[in-house]
């Protein structure tokens, strides 16, 4: 299941197709209401304000490799409170978790 705002971006055609082809259920949160969707909504605030808002990129493979190395600091070295100030890696390997991947 893919929890997700109203945006435009997210109600396409296209999309509900692929969610379609791959089983996958398509949640929309109520306008207006972030907090329904406040683990992403944090991720994405500390993503834009720590890589996106930080640099000025000239390429997309720039963006990229940048955008590659934050969210290994992000799961592998950056703890987070709400994980008993492990990261997510630790997290995800002390309880046997599946889902984290680590991008290569």
């Amino acid at each position: 299941m893919l929890s997700m705002d109203n945006s435009p971006k997210f109600i396409s055609l296209i999309l509900a197709e692929w969610a379609e082809m791959h089983a996958v259920k398509l949640e929309f949160i109520k306008s207006c209401k972030p907090t329904q969707n406040a683990f992403i909504e944090c991720f994405n605030r500390t993503y834009r304000t720590k890589v996106i808002d930080f640099y000025l990129f000239r390429t997309l493979n720039e963006f990229l490799k940048i955008t590659k190395r934050g969210f290994s600091e992000y799961n592998c070295e950056y703890p987070h409170k709400a994980l008993n100030n492990m990261t997510p890696e630790e997290y995800r390997q002390k309880y046997h978790l599946v889902g984290i991947s680590k991008r290569t």
